[in-house]
């Protein structure tokens, strides 16, 4: 079916023009799940045959982008939270046991259909903010079962969700306790089954790291990097989140899609990501959640055109954050990106960060017609106003999957 939709200001988020690409009193002609025409009405065709419906003023956007989410996961860290507030660091909670490792053991005892009913959750609340496309990562897990039903979860989860999801195996999340005293051997694990694993059941489309002093050296990160594309799949990277180290180095020097967090990234580190072309993907949920005064050098990656997307790092230790128009506003309000930038980083710079730029993060003609709609008039607002739920129906590959006035 051929459908036209009018009487909106598309915020098409393509570079070169007008800020946020906007057009005013736009017209959208989707055909077969993708936008085959878009521009001003009064110069864009429409077919006769097409079903012309009016968004009645409302903005529209690309469908958001979250490249960044650890949404498949059991248990509760809410009392951490509470610990830090009253002064605990993320290693004094992780030296006592709590952390990623209590998640870790909660996951392990969870069935596939418990993980799969709490991850459907917020994967809705997601969608509901804006979010077509999700990348979910494993790492609750750290062993060969559990690493892969978490996958073989969020492969469910696309497959039945309205967004779409993209897998990413994380199980050099941190060393396991059994491998306390052979992280080595933890590497051997991860190399030698679990994403030899994951490849045969189909259920990893790229492979992730945590390099940090708590978890795994630049050394051991670029050996599961070898492997990962050795089975021909992309990496990406958790990185420079609590220190300064060469795990950016290790990015960069194998192509990584993205390297995210990046709070203590060097200058010299930034310049090798422009040059490579690796998406930074900057997380303010952590940073609020955490009270981190480090923050990414946003002006150094601005400077030397560093493409930033932005994602909610939804988690339960550090960033329990699941709506992309709040990540919209902590990345203009805490990181300093002016609103376009933000919004950008939940939509073209996300999709860079997924290797999905061909297809989607931007309004044009080619692309799949995934689509967010705001009860707004600017695209400031979707920064501007703070838990007011403004998204107000979402479009996958042309179809409407949310709409939250008919569901009222």
């Amino acid at each position: 079916m051929t459908v036209a939709l009018v009487n909106t200001t598309a915020a098409t988020m393509v570079p070169g023009g007008e800020p946020y690409g906007l057009i005013e009193d736009a017209a959208i002609v989707i055909d077969g799940g993708v936008i085959v025409g878009i521009g001003p009405r009064r110069s864009m065709p429409v077919p006769s045959r097409a079903e012309v419906q009016s968004l009645q003023g409302r903005l529209v956007t690309p469908g958001l982008i979250d490249c960044h989410t650890h949404l498949v996961f059991a248990g509760d860290r809410s009392a951490e939270f509470e610990r830090r507030l009253s002064g605990a660091t993320y290693a004094d909670i992780a030296a006592a046991g709590g952390g990623i490792r209590a998640t870790v053991a909660a996951t392990r005892a969870a069935s596939a259909d418990e993980l799969l009913t709490t991850a459907r959750l917020r994967l809705e609340r997601l969608h509901r903010s804006g979010a077509t496309t999700v990348e979910v990562k494993s790492g609750y897990g750290l062993d060969l079962a559990t690493e892969l039903r978490m996958l073989q979860v969020a492969r469910r989860l696309g497959s039945e969700g309205a967004a779409e999801v993209v897998t990413t195996m994380l199980a050099a999340h941190v060393v396991p306790v059994e491998f306390r005293h052979d992280p080595d051997g933890y590497v051997a694990l991860i190399v030698d089954e679990i994403i030899p694993a994951a490849v045969a059941l189909g259920v990893v489309d790229a492979v992730d790291a945590f390099c940090e002093h708590l978890a795994f050296t630049p050394a051991q990160v670029d050996t599961i990097f070898n492997a990962a594309a050795g089975h021909g799949l992309p990496v990406k990277l958790h990185a420079a989140q609590l220190s300064a180290d060469e795990g950016i180095d290790v990015a960069v020097a194998h192509d990584a899609l993205s390297a995210d967090h990046l709070e203590h990234a060097t200058d010299a580190q930034v310049a090798a990501m422009a040059a490579a072309g690796t998406v930074a993907v900057l997380l303010p949920g952590a940073t609020h959640t955490l009270g981190e005064t480090a923050r990414p050098p946003v002006e150094a990656m601005r400077r030397l055109g560093v493409p930033m997307a932005l994602a909610s790092d939804c988690n339960p230790g550090t960033s329990p954050v699941g709506d992309l128009a709040l990540v919209v506003n902590l990345g203009a309000v805490l990181l300093g990106l002016t609103v376009e930038e933000a919004l950008t980083g939940v939509t073209r710079h996300a999709a860079a960060a997924l290797g999905l730029g061909h297809d989607r993060g931007t309004l044009e003609a080619g692309k799949r017609a995934d689509l967010a709609v705001w009860d707004v008039d600017r695209p400031a607002e979707i920064a501007y106003w703070v838990g007011m739920g403004l998204c107000s129906a979402v479009w996958v590959a042309g179809e409407p999957t949310f709409d939250r006035h008919r569901v009222a």
